[in-house]
C-alpha cells in the first residue's frame, strides 16, 4: 500500500518498502524466487571467486584497495552515497576484467580516462520479416566496449527491465555493428511491434563508464 513516511527502502520485519513513481510503497515481505538459471550461477561464481581472492591479498595489497576505494562512492539511493570498501572495489574491477577474458589485478589500477562511447544510435529494421538489430557508430576507442539489453517489451514501456550482459560490441562495419545474433542468442527473435531496449558502456582496466541507453520499436516488414 502506498504510505507518507520518511523516504525509505528495503526490507523490516515482515515488510518491504521501495520508492516507486507512484510515491512510499510498503508491502508483505516473500522470499523472491531464484531461479538459478545459467547466467545467474556464472555471475555468483564470479563474484565469489573474486571474494575469495581478496583474502588471499597481503595486507599491505588490502590497504591499497582501501585507499583507492575511499575515492569511490557508491551509486546513490534515496539521494545518499557513501565510499566503497577495499574488498567491493577489488570484486568490482576484477569481476568486470574476468567479463572480458582479461588479467585480473593484485592491486588498484589508475581510474583511466574514457574517449567517447563510438555508440550513438540503434537501427531495427524488418526486410520481409528479416529483423536486424545494429548500433550505429562513429569514431574510434581504444576500450572494450559492453552491450547489455532487456528482454522485448510492450511498445508502451518506457523503462528498460532485466537488463542483461550481451557481450562486446561486435566489429563495426561501415558504421554500424550488428548485435542481432547477440540479442536473439539471450533473448530469442523479436517481433513487429516490441520495443527494444539496449545499453553500451565503455570498460577499460576493469573501470567502466556510464551507460548510454537506446530504445525503438520493431518495423512492420517492408
Amino acid at each position: 500500500m502506498k504510505i507518507i513516511d520518511v523516504p525509505q527502502t528495503g526490507k523490516l520485519g515482515l515488510t518491504v518498502t521501495y520508492p516507486s513513481r507512484n510515491g512510499l510503497i510498503r508491502r508483505s515481505w516473500v522470499v523472491p524466487a531464484n531461479p538459478q538459471t545459467a547466467d545467474q550461477l556464472v555471475v555468483r561464481s564470479r563474484l565469489a571467486l573474486q571474494a575469495q581472492a581478496y583474502d588471499a591479498l597481503t595486507e599491505a595489497q588490502q590497504d591499497a584497495w582501501i585507499a583507492a576505494a575511499a575515492q569511490e562512492q557508491s551509486r546513490p539511493t534515496l539521494g545518499q552515497s557513501g565510499p566503497l570498501t577495499g574488498l567491493q572495489l577489488f570484486v568490482k574491477l576484477n569481476a568486470n576484467l574476468t567479463l572480458v577474458g582479461e588479467p585480473t589485478l593484485s592491486t588498484p589500477s589508475t581510474k583511466p580516462t574514457f574517449d567517447p562511447n563510438i555508440v550513438n544510435g540503434l537501427e531495427l529494421t524488418n526486410l520481409a520479416g528479416v529483423i536486424a538489430i545494429k548500433m550505429t557508430c562513429t569514431g574510434s576507442s581504444d576500450a572494450f566496449n559492453i552491450i547489455r539489453a532487456a528482454a522485448p517489451q510492450n511498445t508502451g514501456t518506457r523503462r528498460a527491465i532485466s537488463l542483461r550482459v550481451l557481450g562486446e560490441l561486435p566489429e563495426v562495419v561501415t558504421g554500424k555493428a550488428d548485435i542481432t545474433t547477440l540479442y536473439t542468442a539471450k533473448f530469442g527473435a523479436p517481433v513487429a511491434g516490441d520495443r527494444i531496449f539496449v545499453q553500451s558502456f565503455q570498460m577499460k582496466d576493469g573501470w567502466q563508464t556510464v551507460a548510454a541507453s537506446f530504445t525503438g520499436i520493431v518495423p512492420a516488414p517492408s
